[in-house]
């Protein structure tokens, strides 16, 4: 009889211990939600990330849409989990939750990023192999560009010249409406947004490929770079305060300044952050070579893959750089699946 209490406590324990495992196992299969990132290096990066954490680790993901902000404010809410590439400290939404604890910008991705106001190279030098004349040989500096705008004509509004920004919805959409009136530009260029950011690419390369002029604001890792001869327009030196002013949509008096030093991390959540130490632990190491990263970025825009087909493609064939950033056991499964 002495046995009883005791046979009832283990299967009490045991169904306690299969009721815990049980839970376990649901939180385990909902997804990992990243931010579905609008530009192709955000959305290789995400597909890279997204992969080695299904097939290494065997955790199931998915992707929600979003504007670069609005994806900021979803994962303070943890209704994301991840944002792939996280150009930390640029706006608003990112500063205040950052500082309230509710997300973490993990690792420095990619080395030697930048964004500005960029040219074709042709445009001051000319191209005599195609038989074209510089147009603008004095233009070195986002000033300059006052002495131009009839260069940069806007075929719809030809009585100003055309500059190409961000998409809405952009942090940088932002800040370049607010450069263009801190430059005393507003008023003799056309504050152009494209739809998206292949939109932005397609319009810029057509440019390019026909010898038009084109102005345009862009950014690295991209296939654009890898692919063109660009020449990046001098802005003056980063100031802290000024740039305050160009993040501030509703400010009217914003101030010159260059863009604030670019550093690319995985942006996760505070609950993220805490649930999945070991996908944090190699987050933090993810270190993708800048010129590897054009290259791959360049392929999958020449040859129109999707980015989780050009990122298999990357996984493939760069071993030795994310096998530096995962444990041996991640490795070798995610090897094994390709």
């Amino acid at each position: 009889m002495k046995k009883i209490p005791t046979l009832l406590a283990s299967l009490l324990l045991a169904v306690g211990l299969a009721s815990t495992d049980s839970a376990a196992a649901a939180t385990a299969r909902e997804p990992i939600h990243f931010g579905a990132i609008g530009w192709e290096s955000g959305a290789f990066t995400t597909e890279v990330l997204r992969l080695i954490v299904e097939r290494g680790h065997g955790y199931a993901t998915d992707t929600l849409p979003g504007s670069t902000v609005s994806m900021e404010v979803a994962l303070a809410r943890n209704d994301l989990q991840v944002i792939a590439e996280e150009w930390a400290g640029r706006s608003p939404a990112w500063v205040k939750a950052e500082q309230a604890g509710q997300v973490f910008a993990l690792g420095d991705t990619v080395k030697n990023a930048e964004e500005g106001w960029w040219v074709p190279a042709y445009v001051i030098k000319g191209d005599v192999a195609k038989g074209i004349e510089p147009m603008a040989p004095e233009l070195r500096s986002v000033d300059d560009l006052k002495r131009y705008p009839e260069v940069f004509k806007d075929a719809e509004a030809p009585s100003k010249g055309r500059f190409l920004n961000s998409p809405a919805g952009w942090t940088s959409e932002i800040v370049n409406t607010q450069k263009l009136k801190a430059y005393g530009l507003d008023g003799l260029y056309n504050n152009f947004r494209t739809g998206s950011g292949a939109a932005l690419d397609a319009e810029v390369t057509s440019a390019i490929r026909r010898g038009q002029p084109v102005l345009f604001y862009y950014w690295s890792p991209t296939p654009l770079m890898g692919r063109f001869d660009l020449v990046r327009l001098e802005e003056p030196a980063f100031d802290e305060q000024a740039w305050a002013t160009l993040t501030d949509p509703a400010n009217p008096n914003p101030k010159g300044s260059g863009s604030l030093a670019a550093k690319l991390s995985i942006g996760v959540s505070a609950q993220f952050r805490e649930q999945y130490p070991e996908l944090v632990a190699w987050f933090e190491k993810v270190d993708l070579p800048i010129d590897t990263l054009n290259q791959a970025l360049a392929h999958m825009s020449e040859t129109r893959q999707d980015p989780r087909e050009a990122a298999l493609g990357f996984l493939r064939e760069h071993p030795e750089v994310w096998k530096a950033w995962v444990p041996d056991e991640v490795a070798a499964k995610v090897a094994a699946s390709l």
